[in-house]
C-alpha cells in the first residue's frame, strides 16, 4: 500500500498545515548548485538531517534531499505522533486504575478522541520547525524536494538539475510493506503511516502483528476505548524480546483489554459489508467484524528511482548493502538508517550518521559494530533491551552469569503499583563485565541508559553497585545487582578468612 503526502497530513487543519509549511513548503524553490559538493545527503530523515546538519557544522558543502516530508518516519508517522498517542492513553488508564490508590473518579471516564489525535498533531508541528528546510537553509545547506536519482559517481539528479558531488550518503530508509495475506487488497487498511491520521476511535480494531509497533498501539487504542484483536503467527506477543520479560507485558495489555490471537494460522480477510478477520488460533476458529485494520508488519526498503544500479550500489529486500565503515559496494557512496540497518531506531540512525560524517569527510575508521545500540517498546510496562540476550550470548559461545532483580522488592516501585517487572543482566561467566541487560519497567527506556553507559565505557556491574542511587526510586533496582554481584565475590574461603580475621580483633 502506498502512503501519499495527503494521506500522512490528514486532516488538513492548521497544525498538519504548519507541519507542511515546515517539512516540505509548497512554495519551496530548489537553489542553484554552485560547484561540486563535498557531500549530497538523499533522505531527510534522522540519518540524514544528522549527517547533513553535523557535515555543514564542520564546514562541508552539503546538499540535502527530499522527495517528501524532512523528519522523516520519526517525526511524521513514527515516534512522535505515537508517543504523542501512548501518553494520553497512559493517562487515561491512569484514571481507569485510580481507585486502586484510594481515588474515586466520580465522573467516570470519557475519551475525546479528536482532540487526543489534535492535541498530537499540535505537539508534532510544534517539534517540526527542528527538522524544517527553513532552519537547514539557515545553517547552510542547500535543501532540494525531488526525487534523487543517481547518473554516476560523482553525480546525481534531482528534479532536472544535477549536482555534483565528491561523497554521497543514502539515508532513504524504509516504509510500511503489508506481508501478503488472503484478501488484504480487497479492503482498506491502515499502517503506522495512516494511522495517525484517523480522527474517529475504531469500536472495533483489529493489528496484524504482535511486534513493538502492533502492541504499543493495541494497547493504547485498547486504553483509549476501543475493542482490540491483536493477531501474531508466533507465541506470545514481541517474539524477539526476552520471554519473561514478554510475557509480563502480554499480561499487561491482556489486562487493559486486548485480545490476543496467538499462534495465529489461515489469516485471512474478507470484505463483506466490511471488515472480516478470519483467523486460527491455538485449534480455536474466530470469524470477527472490525471497524479498521492496521497491519503493523513488514517493511521494505526505499531504492526506488535512485538508480542504484548506475553507481554499483548493491541492495535486496532489506536494503543497502555496507561494510563496517557505512560503505556502500561503491566506496565513494555511504548510507545509513533504516535504509541499510537491522537497528531501525531513530538513536541508531543518529549514530551511524556521526560515523557516516568522520568516515566520508575526514577518511576515518569508525566501526558499526563497536556501538553498544539499546532499544524501548513503549507498551505499559515498557521493555528495554541492550546487548546480547542469553540465548544470543549461548549461540556466541559466550558463558554468562545471570541476576535478576524484581521489583517486588524495590520500594519506590511497590509504592507506585509497578512492582510487576524486573531489571536482568547478563554478566560474563565469572566477571562483572556486563554483555546485555533487560528492563521491564514503566521508564525502562529511561533506565536502560545507565546499563548502556556502563556497557560503552567498560564499567562492571560492580562500578554500578559502588555508585550512590537517591532512594527511593526505581534506578535502584540497577544498583541492587550490583550487590548481588559483590555478594559472589565472598567465597567461602574469603568468609572464613574474614571470621578469623574478626574474632582476632574482638
Amino acid at each position: 500500500m502506498t502512503t501519499s503526502r495527503s494521506n500522512q497530513l490528514y486532516p488538513q487543519d492548521q497544525y498538519n498545515q504548519k507541519l507542511e509549511a515546515n517539512v516540505h513548503p509548497r512554495q519551496w524553490i530548489n537553489p542553484t548548485p554552485d560547484g561540486r559538493y563535498n557531500l549530497v545527503v538523499i533522505g531527510a530523515g534522522t540519518a540524514g538531517l544528522v549527517t547533513a546538519a553535523g557535515a555543514a557544522g564542520l564546514g562541508a558543502k552539503v546538499a540535502l534531499i527530499e522527495r517528501n516530508l524532512m523528519g522523516g518516519d520519526c517525526l511524521n508517522v513514527g515516534c512522535v505522533p505515537s508517543k504523542a498517542v501512548i501518553s494520553a492513553a497512559r493517562v487515561a488508564a491512569n484514571i481507569k486504575h485510580a481507585r486502586h490508590f484510594g481515588i474515586d473518579v466520580h465522573e467516570g471516564l470519557n475519551v475525546d478522541f479528536a482532540a487526543v489525535m489534535e492535541r498530537m498533531r499540535k505537539l508534532r508541528a510544534k517539534i517540526s520547525y527542528n527538522d524544517s528546510a527553513e532552519r537547514f537553509r539557515d545553517l547552510g545547506i542547500d535543501v532540494y524536494f525531488g526525487q534523487a536519482s543517481f547518473v554516476d559517481s560523482t553525480s546525481v539528479e534531482v528534479e532536472g538539475t544535477k549536482l555534483q558531488f565528491k561523497r554521497a550518503v543514502i539515508a532513504t530508509g524504509a516504509r510500511a510493506a503489508a506481508p501478503r495475506i488472503p484478501g488484504l487488497d480487497s479492503v482498506g487498511y491502515l499502517t503506522n503511516e495512516t494511522v495517525f491520521s484517523l480522527t474517529e476511535l475504531p469500536r472495533r480494531l483489529g493489528i496484524i502483528g504482535a511486534g513493538p509497533i502492533g502492541c504499543e498501539m493495541a494497547q493504547s487504542f485498547a486504553q483509549l476505548g476501543s475493542e482490540v484483536l491483536l493477531v501474531e503467527s508466533e507465541h506470545g506477543i514481541l517474539p524477539r524480546e526476552d520471554r519473561d520479560a514478554a510475557e509480563i507485558v502480554q499480561k499487561a495489555i491482556s489486562h487493559d483489554g486486548v485480545h490476543l490471537r496467538c499462534c495465529g494460522k489461515k489469516l485471512k480477510i474478507k470484505n463483506e459489508q466490511g471488515i472480516r478477520l478470519t483467523v486460527e488460533s491455538h485449534g480455536k476458529n474466530y470469524d470477527e467484524p472490525i471497524d479498521q485494520l492496521l497491519v503493523a508488519v513488514g517493511r521494505a526498503p526505499n531504492v526506488e528511482s535512485l538508480n542504484l544500479e548506475a553507481v554499483d550500489v548493491e541492495y535486496d529486500n532489506k536494503g543497502v548493502k555496507v561494510n563496517d565503515k557505512m560503505q556502500t559496494t561503491n566506496s565513494r557512496i555511504y548510507a545509513a538508517g533504516d535504509i541499510c540497518s537491522r537497528y531501525q531506531f531513530t538513536h541508531a540512525a543518529d549514530f551511524m550518521a556521526r560515523i557516516v560524517i568522520q568516515n566520508s569527510l575526514f577518511m576515518g575508521r569508525k566501526k558499526l559494530s563497536v556501538l553498544t545500540i539499546p532499544w524501548s517498546t513503549y507498551t505499559s510496562p515498557e521493555i528495554a533491551h541492550v546487548g546480547l540476550y542469553e540465548d544470543e550470548a549461548k549461540d556466541r559461545g559466550v558463558e554468562v552469569d545471570t541476576y535478576i532483580q524484581h521489583f517486588s522488592d524495590v520500594d519506590r516501585a511497590i509504592l507506585e503499583g509497578d512492582d510487576d517487572g524486573f531489571v536482568k543482566v547478563h554478566t560474563k561467566i565469572g566477571s562483572d563485565e556486563i554483555v546485555g541487560a533487560t528492563i521491564v519497567a514503566r521508564n525502562a527506556g529511561d533506565m536502560i541508559s545507565e546499563i548502556t553507559l556502563a556497557m560503552t565505557h567498560h564499567l562492571g556491574l560492580s562500578k554500578i553497585g559502588n555508585t550512590i542511587h537517591p532512594y527511593p526510586t526505581q534506578a535502584e533496582a540497577i544498583r541492587k545487582l550490583g550487590d548481588q554481584y559483590s555478594r559472589t565475590r565472598l567465597t567461602p574461603m574469603v568468609k572464613t578468612a574474614f571470621n578469623k580475621w574478626l574474632a582476632w580483633r574482638r
